[in-house]
C-alpha cells in the first residue's frame, strides 16, 4: 500500500478559522481523505489526522510519498509513534553497540 500526503493552503477561511486542508491519497485505489486544518497546523494535529484517517482504516502504508514540508519531518513521525504506542529509539551514530543485535545480523 502506498499513500501520498500534502497540504493545500490559502483557501477561504471557514467558521473555525481553518484555511487549509491536509490531503491523503491511496496511490493504488485513488481513495482520498481530506481534513480542514488551520494555517498553523502542528505535527501532533497532523499525526492525529493521519492515524484517524489513514492508519485506522488501511493500516500502516508500506510507502509514503510527501514533499519536504516541515510538517512532515521528524516531529510528525515522533507524534505518529506516540499515538500508536510505539517507542522509536535512535541509536547513536558510529556506536553499533546500542543496536548490536541488528548490527550482528547485518554482517
Amino acid at each position: 500500500q502506498s499513500i501520498s500526503m500534502d497540504f493545500v493552503f490559502g483557501l477561504p477561511q471557514d467558521n473555525k478559522r481553518r484555511t487549509g486542508i491536509v490531503v491523503f491519497v491511496d496511490r493504488f485505489s485513488k481513495m482520498v481523505h481530506l481534513a480542514a486544518v488551520p494555517a498553523e497546523v502542528t505535527a501532533k494535529q497532523t499525526a492525529c489526522l493521519f492515524v484517524d484517517m489513514v492508519f485506522r482504516h488501511h493500516g500502516m502504508p508500506l510507502d509514503i510519498v510527501s514533499d519536504r514540508d516541515p510538517r512532515f519531518t521528524a516531529r510528525f513521525w515522533q507524534e505518529v509513534f506516540t499515538l500508536l504506542g510505539t517507542q522509536l529509539s535512535m541509536s547513536t551514530a558510529d556506536h553499533p553497540q546500542s543496536d548490536g543485535q541488528t548490527e550482528r545480523v547485518n554482517r
